[in-house]
């Protein structure tokens, strides 16, 4: 390639080109934040690979969250003497479903000549009951 005639240096009434300034390269803040990545990329200090955007919606959903619980525990500190009585009745009847599950699985262990046993002295019980009301 060929070099410009004005790099000769025997014209000197042409004015000579000079580099451009970048003015963000020499902004103080851009010299600072170049100065603290070169520092961190030698120490082994990964960068945030997340954008700010990504950054600012997790942080809107953790607290969505943790405004979501505390409002649950809020709630559940504040039951009327209503919802207490309804909870307490619900754990009732479900104890008593338990309880008959556990006889009904008691019943279809024990072997049939005891459940045959049984359903004869009902059957005796009942036959007793008809005798003395009529």
């Amino acid at each position: 390639m060929a070099e410009p005639d004005y790099l000769d240096g025997d014209c000197d009434e042409l004015i000579k080109p000079k580099k451009l300034i970048n003015p963000v390269k020499n902004s103080r803040n851009h010299q600072d934040l170049h100065r603290e990545l070169l520092m961190n990329q030698k120490r082994g200090l990964a960068t945030q690979n997340k954008p700010e955007l990504q950054k600012v919606l997790e942080k809107r959903k953790r607290e969505q969250v943790l405004k979501a619980q505390k409002e649950e525990q809020e709630a559940h500190k504040k039951r009327s003497d209503l919802e207490i009585e309804l909870m307490k009745r619900q754990q009732k009847l479900e104890q008593l479903e338990l309880e008959q599950q556990k006889n009904e699985e008691e019943q279809e262990n024990t072997p049939e000549f005891v459940k045959m046993k049984s359903n004869l002295r009902r059957t005796k019980q009942e036959a007793d009951g008809e005798e003395r009301t009529t």
